[in-house]
């Protein structure tokens, strides 16, 4: 079997500047395919695993998991994509397949499903190896250089638009308008909701409104949160700082959903009476599976939504995890050859 290498930019220890490396890729598997990288989106999530945040990083580590790139490379048994197929590979890179989970459709939930960055080489590189199953093909038309936030950004607030059954009829929120959030207020225009978007910032009020908002809130304006009490059914919020979530949860209808992209680490401090007086509930989610993604890229597609992205060279990958710790990136950035 062939022994696959490849070069990848990658953090020797947390926090340190990457560099290019050889890698060590291994076989194909009968199941894998092997990616040409053309670009790349770089995600909050990779900085954490660079910082090792999470305490689950391995070094050498080469992150890059919104994976946009050409098959050049199929194992033995692959039935779903062929030499030369346009994908995207996100959060996962293969499944247990045998699982309840993998069995119904929600392989997301696959308890020992691979991460792509995780105890793995990510898309940082010119070449990645993924199973099959959790490589999804681009619907003709779409933008290759853009398209790699949709694999993880994008499908973080579509999945559960779907899992929760939001519907065309509701007025619905996003807390925070970055990376997630400018996404969000895009897919939940185009499914046909009244979309409310909770900023703190003012100069991105216009911003939000073109993205599909049709009304925005400061959200550093305690009056302005109260005057919107019992408006929502559902409210996303893609921050990962502590807000007043009593105050939010407020604003919900009557079984109205507070859901929870964005991953706060402090502990949620909520009263269950501001619950369970309305039967409203609180919730979060993962990425999508294999079968979400496709159906968020045609959704993409079919309204012409698209991440706002910068583009920088994948040479100048350190340039660009600076740009994004700053905070000043508008919304997604994204790695080009």
């Amino acid at each position: 079997m062939t022994q696959f290498k490849t070069h990848g930019y990658a953090a020797s220890e947390p926090g340190s500047s990457l560099k290019k490396i050889e890698i060590e890729l291994g076989e194909l598997g009968p199941e894998d395919v092997l990616i040409d990288v053309e670009y790349c989106g770089i995600c909050h999530s990779d900085l954490s695993m660079i910082n090792n945040e999470w305490g689950m990083s391995d070094y050498p580590l080469v992150a890059g998991h919104e994976v946009v790139g050409t098959i050049s490379e199929v194992g033995s048994a692959v039935t779903q994509h062929q030499k030369g197929d346009l994908v995207g590979l996100g959060w996962h890179s293969g499944y247990c397949q045998s699982c309840t989970s993998c069995g119904t459709g929600d392989q997301n939930l696959c308890a020992t499903a691979e991460s792509t960055i995780v105890g793995r080489h990510g898309g940082f590189a010119d070449q990645v190896k993924a199973h099959q199953q959790a490589v999804v093909r681009l619907p003709d038309g779409m933008d290759a250089k853009s398209a790699g936030p949709l694999f993880c950004g994008g499908i973080t607030v579509f999945n559960p638009m779907v899992q929760f059954d939001v519907k065309p009829t509701d007025k619905v929120a996003v807390i925070g308008i970055g990376g997630l959030g400018h996404l969000a207020l895009q897919f939940l225009n185009a499914w046909g909701c009244e979309v409310t978007a909770f900023t703190s910032s003012e100069s991105k009020t216009e911003e939000a409104k073109q993205l599909g908002a049709h009304h925005t809130i400061n959200s550093r304006s305690e009056s302005e949160i109260e005057a919107a009490q019992g408006r929502f059914d559902y409210i996303l919020s893609t921050v990962n700082v502590k807000l007043d979530w009593n105050l939010y949860i407020s604003t919900l209808k009557p079984k109205g959903r507070l859901h929870f992209v964005g991953a706060t680490l402090e502990p949620l401090d909520i009263s269950v009476f501001g619950l369970m007086a309305q039967q409203r509930s609180i919730s979060s989610s993962p990425v999508g599976s294999p079968e979400t993604i496709r159906a968020m890229l045609e959704f993409a597609t079919q309204h012409d939504i698209k991440p706002q992205v910068e583009m920088f060279k994948f040479d100048n990958v350190n340039d660009a995890l600076e740009h994004l710790e700053s905070g000043k990136a508008r919304y997604r950035i994204v790695l080009e050859k």
